[in-house]
């Protein structure tokens, strides 16, 4: 890749192809464009995926296959990995309720720990982002027989079931309280009382769902006689209210708890409460209401192995059944910027902290402990000394030890493999905009990479539970994904599961304009990674129409090595009808570049990121004569929104047109968790807030502004698009504005929605930024 933009328009005329028409066309010289109807009106150009699941033990897998002959219903069958014998574990016959014909429609299921009974999840309704409500059903393996749980509850009413570590009873979740069905003798407990239905057991509230992605909200012991919960107390969180004027004769509101910059958070506690007694015993942190419980995990028993080293797997380990169980929570300040990992002995009350990880921006929620066989150490990733890097804890709190090199962002750890001493790490040293796997020794002496060194691009691993196998999945910008088995740690293919050949073909008989991936180096010596997509029939002398594509928030980036589907194809559809499409990541995006990269944009949301976009576009027209400089359009979604109307705003001598969808215009009105964790109180950054929202910069518009949201919108509130639209007529702006009604964020409910939008969004630029060459 160059570190500049200035030849690449030479190069793109060597590597981009004119798409030609099949040989059946009436007019060979026409090429065979895309449209919005082929891309999102049928599933044309759709990418299959590999649909398995390892086991929690050994190497196996599940699918669902049809399990007789001349049938197309599905059961489950398991998969061995080393040898590929098929074992049926569940006939598509044992899925049928009595009195009916067909089987369970199985969304996911769930085995008890000895296999002998099957957790079958169906019928569900989404709860805000995730279908998470529906109903379950326990298919008893040997006896053959079938029963729904949660007795004589309405349908697609019960959450987050799981089986007991025993796998004799049933948890779940229903109208915010912990339930405990036996399945021995059908008796149903409830185990948490709400005093009021602002109270909610067992799940979360909107911004703690969507923020810290708690949904699934308690955890059995390793014993099964009690259960960790979150709660959640919304008791005086301002509530936000929308309205739904499609579903009936008159209006129906929507109103549940969300917590503004600077307003009352949920007061949130995590208690264990036992099966027998239905008695709960709570942890005591300080003001619930000003802290985050991001974690809670159960720590495994510790294990006993005299003065062995915890690597040695000579001698087989001991449980120590006397052991205490403990409890591990990661407990958030306000602010994000401390996580204090807490375990706490629930029998004695007694807690400590066996680690504190701080930063002078903030800190991250981490998905990645995994415990070594003793039960004394777990991995943590820490940035404290500028890189994300795999550490060995304690868990008496006494060491912490580097197992990553320093200076590599180790992006994901995805498992252990003590009999090895392996951490399984992906990263990518030299290219931010690609992944690869390696492996870092546990004493910390070694680092290699696993992926084949002919293969770049972006890959991702699904380790099997022993670690001795994985599924791998391979795609690069212009290539779809292909997902084949491969053994560990010689990654060594051993079957094709998903070529994606027929969507290979489909595309190569498209001749589509390929992406290319590059560098643009802005005056202060800065570079970005970046995408282009030039017109097929490219011509240097003349010029064309720039569209920018833009995220640019800490939560995301937009320039990956990897296959971006529909909205990838959409891009490579408006390059065919000549316009030049780039992306860019500024500073602050979350790229495995540093500590120092990622949280350079702390308490400045909205003001440095479109600095850097700007001085990226103008650096890019300064090095490529075939821009039109008259013609630079910019569009976004969410944050990408956001930034796309500070674009617009802040440079009206750079952007003449900008597509804004379901943005933030004003950094006030989003959620606690988020804004704060990047900008800080609003109390402490008054400043940074108002400079950094869009709405504080509306009178300097000049070119064409496409605003698009959803009046359905919980994330993201139209209210705030509404509060836009005020200060726009206020300073006699004109702009254009289409409301999608009772769409959510994703604006993709209801039939044609996604088609709708986006031929609105081509008809937009087509007619405001004129495309071809000129």
């Amino acid at each position: 890749m160059t570190s500049r933009f200035a030849y690449l328009g030479l190069l793109a005329a060597l590597c981009l192809h004119v798409a030609v028409a099949s040989a059946k066309s009436p007019d060979a010289a026409k090429p065979a464009l895309l449209s919005v109807d082929q891309i999102y009106g049928s599933s044309e150009f759709s990418s299959r995926s590999f649909s398995g699941d390892w086991l929690p033990e050994g190497h196996r897998y599940t699918k669902r296959l049809p399990t007789s002959d001349g049938s197309s219903d599905k059961g489950i069958v398991a998969i061995d990995a080393s040898d590929k014998h098929r074992d049926v574990l569940v006939p598509a016959g044992s899925l049928i309720p009595a009195g009916q014909t067909k089987p369970l429609d199985v969304a996911s299921f769930s085995f008890s720990a000895d296999q002998s009974r099957v957790l079958i999840f169906t019928n569900t309704r989404r709860v805000w982002r995730r279908h998470t409500r529906g109903d379950y059903w326990v298919l008893d393996r040997s006896a053959r027989t079938l029963k729904k749980l949660g007795g004589d509850r309405p349908e697609s009413t019960l959450m987050f079931a799981k089986f007991s570590p025993d796998g004799q009873s049933v948890a779940w979740v229903h109208e915010r309280n912990i339930y405990v069905e036996s399945l021995l003798t059908g008796e149903i407990r409830q185990v948490t009382k709400t005093a009021s239905d602002k109270i909610i057991n067992g799940t979360a509230d909107w911004v703690n769902e969507e923020e810290l992605g708690i949904r699934d909200g308690f955890r059995w012991s390793p014993d099964g006689s009690r259960i960790a919960y979150w709660q959640f107390d919304t008791t005086g969180v301002p509530t936000m209210t929308m309205i739904n004027n499609t579903r009936q004769m008159y209006p129906q509101t929507i109103t549940f708890p969300y917590p503004k910059t600077g307003q009352q958070n949920s007061a949130c506690r995590v208690g264990v409460v036992d099966i027998k007694t239905a008695e709960t015993k709570w942890i005591e942190l300080g003001d619930p209401r000003q802290h985050y419980i991001a974690r809670i995990m159960w720590a495994p028993r510790r294990e006993r192995r005299g003065d062995r080293e915890p690597v040695d797997r000579v001698a087989p380990p001991v449980v120590d059944t006397a052991s205490p169980d403990d409890l591990v929570l990661q407990e958030f300040n306000r602010l994000q910027n401390e996580n204090r990992v807490i375990v706490w002995d629930v029998d004695s009350n007694r807690m400590r902290t066996a680690l504190t990880e701080t930063d002078a921006a903030w800190v991250d929620v981490h998905d990645e402990m995994f415990w070594l066989d003793d039960a004394t150490r777990f991995t943590w990733i820490s940035e404290r000394d500028g890189w994300r890097r795999v550490y060995l804890a304690s868990r008496d709190g006494q060491a912490l030890v580097p197992i990553t090199p320093e200076g590599i962002d180790a992006i994901e750890l995805l498992g252990i493999d003590e009999a090895q001493g392996l951490a399984y790490v992906i990263a990518s040293p030299e290219n931010a905009t690609q992944r690869y796997l390696y492996t870092a020794s546990l004493t910390g002496n070694q680092w290699k990479r696993l992926t084949p060194a002919d293969q770049p691009g972006t890959h991702r691993y699904q380790l099997s539970a022993d670690r001795k196998f994985a599924f791998h999945t391979y795609a690069t910008l212009n290539t779809p994904p292909q997902t084949d088995l491969i053994s560990l740690p010689d990654h060594q293919r051993i079957e094709m599961l998903e070529s994606n050949d027929a969507l290979r073909k489909k595309l190569a008989k498209r001749k589509l304009p390929k992406a290319e991936l590059f560098r643009v180096a802005i005056e202060d010596g800065v570079e970005f990674d970046a995408w282009c997509i030039n017109p097929p029939d490219h011509k240097p002398r003349k010029r064309y129409p720039l569209l920018i594509y833009v995220y640019g928030e800490p939560a995301g980036t937009t320039v990956h090595d990897r296959w971006g589907g529909s909205s990838f194809l959409w891009h490579q559809m408006l390059a065919q009808q000549g316009y030049v499409v780039i992306s860019i990541d500024n500073r602050g995006t979350p790229q495995p570049r540093g500590r120092d990269w990622r949280k350079s944009i702390y308490r400045k949301i909205g003001i440095n990121a479109p600095q850097d976009q700007a001085a990226s576009v103008r650096q890019i027209l300064k090095d490529r004569k075939d821009i039109d400089p008259d013609r630079v359009g910019i569009w976004g979604w969410s944050g990408g929104g956001s930034m796309s109307l500070c674009a617009i705003f802040k440079f009206p001598d750079l952007y003449k047109t900008a597509i804004a969808i379901a943005p933030v215009p004003n950094h006030r009105y989003y959620d606690t968790i988020y804004q704060e964790r990047y900008m800080g109180l609003p109390s402490d950054n008054v400043d940074g807030y108002q400079e950094g929202s869009p709405i504080t910069h509306a009178h300097k518009l000049e070119g064409n502004l496409l605003l698009i949201h959803g009046t359905g919108d919980d994330n993201c509130h139209y209210a705030t698009s509404e509060m836009l639209i005020n200060e726009l007529i206020r300073h006699n702006k004109p702009f254009d504005m289409w409301a999608y009604p009772n769409r959510s964020h994703s604006i993709s409910e209801g039939k044609n929605t996604t088609r709708h939008l986006r031929a609105l969004m081509t008809r937009y630029l087509n007619d405001k930024l004129p495309a071809g060459g000129r």
